[in-house]
């Protein structure tokens, strides 16, 4: 089910034809993207490919898939970037935005210490000449590909 005017819904309806940045990875109940209009190589979105408007709505299903994915991304990240961590921020708040999804940040050792934690944020939604690319975020996209293949059991 999609909602109409819902960003994240209207990825999904577009699946099949969706760049590298938009659909990093993926699998039965959740779809990864690089953020959009953020001055972060790798900042990544973990979303549902349900629409979902809170967490207590998950199925048994997403729910158990959810921890092992911001997990699996944030090894992935650490190997691609060299980040110190990640934060996992979720609020689903913003207009158009509503659909659950989980901020995935690779926090470097170099960050400047005022947008570390919630000040992360402030590295969103920046002006057009301080955003990754799309090209960069597609480069880095199949380089998560590569790693998260790799890291795969069997």
């Amino acid at each position: 089910m999609t909602t109409p005017d819902c960003y994240t819904c209207s990825k999904e309806a577009e699946f099949d034809s969706l760049p590298a940045r938009e659909c990093v990875t993926y699998d039965r109940h959740w779809r990864v993207a690089h953020a959009l209009n953020t001055a972060v190589p790798g900042w990544l979105v973990l979303v549902p490919r349900r629409h979902v408007a809170a967490i207590h709505d998950l199925t048994d299903a997403e729910a158990s898939g959810l921890g092992a994915w911001q997990v699996k991304l944030s090894r992935a990240l650490r190997s691609l970037t060299g980040c110190t961590k990640t934060y996992i921020v979720q609020f689903a708040e913003a207009e158009g935005f509503a659909h659950v999804h989980f901020h995935i940040v690779p926090r470097m050792a170099d960050l400047h210490p005022q947008h570390r934690g919630p000040g992360i944020f402030e590295l969103l939604r920046r002006p057009e000449q301080e955003r990754v690319s799309d090209d960069r975020a597609d480069r880095m996209a199949q380089s998560l590909r590569v790693r998260l293949r790799d890291s795969s059991p069997g």
